[in-house]
């Protein structure tokens, strides 16, 4: 019953976030970049719930935004599925607790994100790489998500332990005889 309240809370904070990107974000802009909240949400669901839900939220997540604002369907869900997935991967391999970790984290994960959805679309839609354009924008926006996780670093931190309790933690008391 926990799991399935915390995937409903889950899914309302995507609707939350989804009004901070589309709303908020689109004014308050660094040199016309938005932060990509998704990857940062992703990435978070993956390190404090488990791997299978990371990637299935990050596939669902991927096609709403592809069906929204997307000229491919596909892309951002298959790169937001690479992210749940590295993040379980990081959950594994390195500690939540560091908010130095956390940054690296989020930086990784927005140019892993940025730069495979690139290489999709130009691919599948067949426009001209342009590197240099590419990085400038990257760069902002790694800086954009990495000044936001540094803000929102005890708020996810509080709720990530809720929701790694909920779902990794066997809660039941053991005697030892």
């Amino acid at each position: 019953m926990r799991k399935i309240i915390t995937v409903i809370g889950l899914i309302i904070a995507f609707f939350l976030i989804y009004f901070l990107q589309v709303n908020l974000f689109s004014v308050f802009t660094i040199a016309g970049i938005k932060p990509n909240l998704f990857v940062m949400f992703v990435l978070f669901v993956g390190l404090f719930a488990n791997q299978s839900l990371g990637i299935a939220l990050g596939v669902s997540i991927g096609l709403v935004i592809d069906f929204l604002y997307g000229k491919t369907i596909g892309t951002s869900a298959v790169m937001l599925c690479v992210i749940g997935y590295l993040g379980a991967y990081f959950d594994k391999n390195f500690s939540k607790e560091n908010k130095l970790t956390i940054i690296f984290m989020v930086a990784g994960a927005t140019f892993i994100y940025e730069l495979g959805t690139y290489f999709l679309n130009s691919i599948m839609l067949e426009f001209e790489r342009e590197f240099l354009y590419f990085f400038k924008i990257v760069a902002i926006e790694i800086v954009y998500n990495v000044l936001l996780s540094i803000i929102m670093y005890p708020l996810m931190q509080k709720i990530g332990y809720i929701i790694d309790r909920n779902f990794k933690k066997n809660n039941i008391l053991t005697r030892y005889f």
